[in-house]
């Protein structure tokens, strides 16, 4: 028998290890982060669908011209595949590989703070550093897989 007990709530019970709210958490919690994590990345690849001619030109303004056309549609595939595979948890690990693959080409082009200064820095630093953050939720995706409620486990 332990001589320092864990520490209880005033119910008696161990905090956030109460087996209801862990259980609730490791039920819920992949499929609102896939849900999440896959938006920003879903809603990118429909704004390049709609705007596909504004998309062209602001990634001409970072980049060789010839380029662009051949890296417009891998981004718009990448970003479309990969949200909607991690979104509905169907092959995810391999969706979550497409969106990581995705950041670490276009993070340091399009984010590239240390070739401005000012604002402009400041505004592309943090959007660098979101990314870096995004790229951590896409290797833990990617390590642990869909969780609960997706395809690939079915919706237990």
């Amino acid at each position: 028998m332990s001589m320092n007990p864990a520490p209880t709530t005033m119910s008696g019970r161990e905090p956030l290890t109460m087996p209801g709210f862990v259980a609730a958490i490791e039920r819920f919690a992949p499929v609102l982060g896939r849900i999440l994590l896959s938006q920003i990345f879903l809603m990118s690849a429909i704004h390049k669908m709609m705007d596909w001619a504004g998309t062209e030109k602001m990634m001409a303004d970072k980049m060789s011209e010839q380029m662009v056309p051949f890296l417009l549609v891998g981004a718009f595939a990448f970003e479309l595949l990969g949200s909607l595979s991690l979104l509905l948890g169907f092959q995810a690990r391999w969706g979550a590989l497409l969106l990581i693959l995705f950041l670490i080409g276009v993070t340091p082009v399009m984010h590239n703070f240390w070739a401005y200064q000012g604002e402009m820095r400041q505004m592309q630093q943090m959007n660098f550093t979101k990314n870096v953050a995004i790229l951590g939720g896409l290797l833990f995706a990617l390590a642990h897989g869909p969780g609960p409620f997706s395809v690939d486990r079915g919706s237990h």
